[in-house]
């Protein structure tokens, strides 16, 4: 009861803190596809800078958020800025390193049929190894999302707002309804978020695809 009781209380402010959640992940992840999918069509072109390119990314997933954000503050300060690079370093690795596998994947028989077809590099990667390649980039891209949403909830320990400062805020008073008012609404975004990029896939991947699958 005490958590529905706070729900009605504060569903103004939990509604704010739940777009400024939104703003920061998805300002993040919107960088992140805009610099990602290029960097893993780049590396399948330029093999050598494959691993090193796949190993930084690697290497900004093993370091904690927290630590993170520490590691930035004295170059960026606290605050939003801060948080969605940190969030733009650990959205990069899932979506770059999908979009160099999905087209790596691609049947090489239907990149040389295009190729007999008298299409250009460009056309083939538009018209061949995207629309074949996007359920597995679209993949990364739900991965990073929801880690993102998660990752986003202790953005408010550095004052970059989000609903995770219910949370943080609730700790430190021992409010479990406060906790839960800021856990349970990120819960839910993930979900709704993972399934729309869901419905997002299956509309844009072609359907020739679709039925391989169904049939598999």
């Amino acid at each position: 009861m005490k958590l529905i009781t706070f729900f009605i209380n504060n569903y103004d402010r939990i509604f704010e803190l739940l777009l400024q959640h939104l703003t920061l992940t998805g300002t993040a992840i919107l960088a992140a596809i805009a610099i990602g999918v290029p960097i893993g069509i780049a590396i399948t072109r330029y093999k050598y800078l494959a691993s090193p390119i796949l190993t930084i990314s690697s290497i900004f997933q093993t370091i904690p958020s927290i630590a993170f954000f520490g590691l930035l503050i004295p170059f960026l300060g606290i605050g939003r800025k801060t948080a969605i690079l940190v969030l733009f370093l650990y959205a990069l690795l899932p979506i770059v390193k999908n979009t160099y596998t999905g087209i790596k994947e691609v049947s090489p028989f239907m990149i040389e049929a295009g190729r007999g077809m008298g299409m250009t590099d460009f056309q083939i990667l538009r018209m061949v190894e995207l629309p074949q390649s996007l359920p597995v980039i679209m993949a990364g891209i739900r991965v990073a999302t929801v880690i993102n949403i998660g990752t986003t909830t202790i953005a408010a320990y550095i004052g970059a707002g989000g609903l995770g400062e219910l949370i943080f805020t609730g700790i430190q008073i021992y409010r479990n309804e406060m906790i839960l008012a800021g856990a349970i609404p990120a819960a839910i975004l993930a979900i709704l978020a993972d399934q729309l990029l869901g419905y997002v896939e299956y509309r844009l991947t072609p359907r020739s695809i679709r039925k391989a699958n169904k049939s598999s």
